[in-house]
């Protein structure tokens, strides 16, 4: 899937992703402030969260409720060796079969599920933001 998207289509966006996902671990790979988290709380809203989600960059890990299930947010942007995703228990998050969206991906690549789904999020000079979206299984 291959989208140009503005903020007010966040919405749509988050559908048609929640719609082509093929797996519960998304990744959401881009540059600073190209919308990653903004996007990743579209979609757990739609979801079902409630709760106002943040950007766990200091904590790694947010967790968040969706009735029985579970939505891990991870930000990666912070370690320097994948040791320090080993741990806070990462496999643990990983195949706990919940939600897992997970920004930076790249910094953690060897310890990556390999059922995922990769988002790639670039954006244009005008605003305007493209989206890529890869499912692995």
């Amino acid at each position: 899937m291959n989208l140009t998207y503005s903020i007010s289509d966040l919405p749509k966006v988050a559908g048609l992703i929640l719609e082509n996902a093929t797996n519960k671990t998304l990744l959401f790979y881009g540059e600073m402030g190209v919308g990653k988290t903004t996007l990743i709380k579209e979609i757990a809203k739609q979801l079902g969260v409630e709760d106002t989600l943040n950007s766990p960059t200091f904590s790694i890990v947010n967790e968040y409720a969706i009735g029985p299930e579970k939505l891990f947010h991870f930000d990666f942007y912070r370690i320097e060796y994948e040791e320090e995703a080993l741990d806070i228990g990462i496999e643990d998050y990983f195949y706990s079969n919940h939600w897992n969206f997970i920004e930076w991906p790249e910094k953690i690549s060897n310890l990556l599920p390999e059922e995922n789904t990769a988002i790639e999020l670039t954006k244009n000079k005008n605003g305007i933001r493209n989206i890529k979206m890869m499912p692995v299984n």
